[in-house]
């Protein structure tokens, strides 16, 4: 008897209910972290307009969707690289955005 719910209805893996799972547990942190720290300091990039931390999360969720789709497209089905890939871009991201 297994004590975790049976997503077998929507086609879904533990990895996709992991990955969903992990964007929440994002999400909430951001949200913790504007909570205790308001405002986060607005700042210039390399973009050359004002960003905040929830621009650069929604521009590092948004490029990392598209480096994996891409991946996906162009290498096949093994994401590993992929992900290391968007975690250098995220972390580029919060560094120069």
């Amino acid at each position: 008897m297994s004590f975790l719910p049976d997503f077998s209805w929507m086609a879904w893996t533990w990895q996709t209910a992991v990955f969903f799972v992990a964007i929440a547990v994002i999400i909430a942190g951001m949200g913790l972290w504007e909570y205790l720290v308001p405002g986060g300091a607005p700042r210039f990039g390399i973009l050359h307009f004002e960003t905040t931390r929830g621009d650069r999360l929604f521009i590092s969720l948004l490029g990392s969707a598209f480096i994996n789709l891409a991946w996906l497209g162009l290498v096949g089905p093994n994401l590993w690289w992929a992900l290391a890939l968007s975690a250098v871009y995220v972390i580029g991201v919060f560094r120069l955005v």
